[in-house]
């Protein structure tokens, strides 16, 4: 860990999404986090923020000596530059950045491009090429589709909270905004899926992502159950229904592990490891129908001798014996893992405030073309002078004109 990804084809302009430019309006995360994705291998991203009003994610923790480190994640290998596009007076540049650009990402409330007359039918006769990424809590269309969204919400609206936590202490949501990043993830490879469709067709489209959906898509034998069968799914803490046992177990020295049985294979060489080989031959666990009847059974027996054990002995066990095993990591165990390290997962950043910044490296490994980190996320305004000036091509007069505006 602590490589640098300096000499890799996104970092010296040969990346898979090199050429490709990508106008992102949104803030926070969901729809920022599409841009992340695309920056990653190489996209040009420039992101707007409202002069004076910069992205609320700068205010969120943790900072270090004030700076911003989730917004530091969140905006690397972007450009940064400040343009109040709701502004008539920004119109002349805002449009001139659509021309220049392939996707346009946004994540407003439905119908606020539209208010500023910079919606997707708006325009489209004029750049009839864009692809549009929109991100919204319950999609642009609907009964609902007015209202604001935020991933809690969305997990809760979707049925994923319904089926998560215990059953005596009710529903639990996500600690972290999960729906937003999974908005973000399905709406990059919206967009990539879009630009395939344009080098057939030549045309831009909108990818129109809500929160819910996605979690929706990935709920999918929920939907199918409910559909044939009206069940639904219970809530059973950290076990799954349908594979047992499988459950997180602690260790007699404060530690956990975490064990999923998917084969009678896999069951029987738990059944190997912890010292009970009867229970293979138990007519009550013979099948996987069987144990979701009798999981209580075989999940304390798993238990028990799991309590008896230190971590690294059980996990060695468990390995050993070719269980699908893992122990429960915190993050300081992430960063010392030795697979972690090996995998470079975590890569190394210089940043002109923190020094050497450490953040997770490009998803997915591509054996040809790579992702890289190539800058951290910038102050507001940073690059106003590449982009503006080096790529509209505006004169200086012209660009201080609109700065005595508060238009950038």
């Amino acid at each position: 860990m602590g490589s640098t990804l300096a000499d890799t084809p996104a970092a010296n302009g040969s990346a898979a999404l090199a050429g490709l430019r990508v106008l992102e309006l949104g803030s926070m995360l969901a729809g920022p986090f599409v841009g992340s994705l695309l920056a990653d291998f190489g996209a040009e991203v420039i992101k707007v923020e409202k002069p004076g009003k910069p992205d609320p994610l700068r205010e969120w923790p943790p900072h270090k000596e004030g700076v911003p480190l989730w917004w530091k994640a969140m905006s690397r290998s972007k450009h940064t530059i400040t343009l109040d596009v709701s502004r008539p007076e920004a119109r002349a540049v805002t449009l001139a950045l659509f021309e220049r650009s392939d996707i346009v990402i946004e994540n407003f409330r439905p119908g606020t491009l539209e208010r500023w007359n910079l919606g997707p039918s708006q325009l489209q006769a004029e750049f009839p090429r864009i692809v549009w990424v929109r991100v919204s809590g319950y999609g642009q269309t609907g009964p609902y589709s007015a209202q604001g969204g935020y991933a809690t919400i969305a997990e809760c609206f979707s049925g994923l909270a319904a089926i998560t936590g215990f059953p005596a202490t009710g529903p639990m949501v996500s600690a972290f905004p999960l729906g937003d990043y999974l908005a973000g993830t399905f709406g990059a490879y919206g967009a990539m899926v879009a630009l395939r469709a344009r080098d057939q067709t030549g045309q831009g489209q909108v990818v129109d992502v809500s929160l819910f959906e996605p979690f929706l898509r990935i709920l999918e034998s929920m939907v199918v159950r409910y559909d044939q069968t009206g069940q639904k799914k219970p809530r059973l803490g950290n076990q799954m229904e349908e594979d047992v046992p499988r459950n997180i177990y602690p260790t007699a020295d404060g530690g956990f592990i975490a064990i999923s049985c998917g084969s009678q294979g896999i069951f029987e060489n738990l059944m190997d490891a912890i010292e009970q080989p009867e229970l293979k031959i138990d007519a009550r666990f013979s099948s996987m129908a069987l144990r979701v009847v009798n999981r209580d059974a075989i999940d304390r027996a798993v238990q028990e001798w799991m309590a008896r054990q230190p971590v690294a002995v059980a996990l060695e066990r468990l390995v050993a014996h070719q269980v699908v095993a893992g122990r429960v990591n915190d993050i300081a165990d992430v960063f010392a893992d030795p697979h972690v390290i090996a995998r470079e997962a975590i890569v190394s950043v210089e940043d002109a405030l923190l020094g050497s910044l450490r953040l997770p490296a490009p998803v997915p490994r591509m054996s040809a073309t790579p992702g890289a980190v190539r800058w951290t996320g910038h102050e507001p305004g940073a690059h106003n002078e590449y982009v503006f000036g080096d790529l509209l091509g505006l004169d200086r007069d012209v660009i201080a004109a609109l700065r005595r505006q508060n238009v950038i």
